[in-house]
């Protein structure tokens, strides 16, 4: 598992794929601070709340080739069949896009710090926001790596994770359309933003926390099936 992760690091960074993601999360979260240095406060929950839109769109950059670039160079089967369990295969892949995701959201810290150089920040508050962001990306990029192990081309696994994002960013919407209330309490128990916003707003809530851990082990199941598909078929 190592070996892959260390090599998925490399390829971010080799690759401009890497410097792009941190990029364009360094400039919206840079753009959401000043929005909170300007209104004169310590309460950095805006940044956190308005990232949520943002990481749909980043997050299938930084996932699309996880699994899609083996299979389209057909070093997929290289790795199939060498001496690793599928699941450190799909873990190591998957860590090591977290790993990037989790250097993007540690600019956070450099915000709350900031912050305190002028007021004290509710600290409790601050580690809720980044804990919920870790969380939240957790289940996002176990989907998008998902997504990418269904195809070998880029672009349609971007296109795929984006879309699905999408439909999770709008589960809430989808929720108020429904007549019965029944199922309309059902969609939204799954929806993303809610969960993610008690986060925002300092509520930590244990099935908060189990429901994104839950998505996050359930995609890289389903990603180590698909391997598994592959490999005997």
């Amino acid at each position: 598992m190592l070996a892959i992760l260390k090599r998925e690091m490399s390829n971010y960074f080799t690759s401009p794929i890497g410097y792009i993601f941190l990029a364009v999360f360094y400039f919206f979260s840079g753009m959401f601070f000043t929005s909170v240095l300007a209104a004169n406060t310590t309460d950095i929950t805006y940044v956190f709340s308005s990232l949520f839109t943002v990481l749909v769109f980043i997050i299938p950059l930084l996932t699309m080739r996880s699994m899609s670039e083996e299979k389209k160079q057909k070093t997929d089967q290289l790795l199939l069949t060498a001496p690793i369990s599928l699941g450190s295969l799909v873990l190591g892949k998957f860590l090591a896009a977290f790993l990037m995701y989790c250097i993007a959201v540690s600019v956070t810290v450099v915000y709350a710090l900031i912050l305190a150089a002028f007021a004290t920040p509710e600290w409790m508050v601050v580690i809720g926001n980044i804990l919920g962001a870790l969380l939240l990306g957790a289940a996002l990029i176990a989907i998008g790596v998902f997504i990418s192990s269904l195809t070998e081309n880029q672009l349609i696994a971007a296109v795929g994770s984006f879309a699905v994002m999408m439909f999770i960013l709008m589960i809430d919407g989808f929720a108020s359309l429904i007549s019965n209330t029944f199922i309309a309490s059902i969609v939204s128990t799954l929806s993303f933003m809610t969960r993610y916003n008690n986060f925002v707003t300092g509520i930590l809530n244990i099935s908060d926390l189990l429901f994104f851990l839950s998505f996050a082990v359930v995609f890289i199941y389903l990603t180590v099936r698909v391997l598994e598909k592959r490999r005997w078929g």
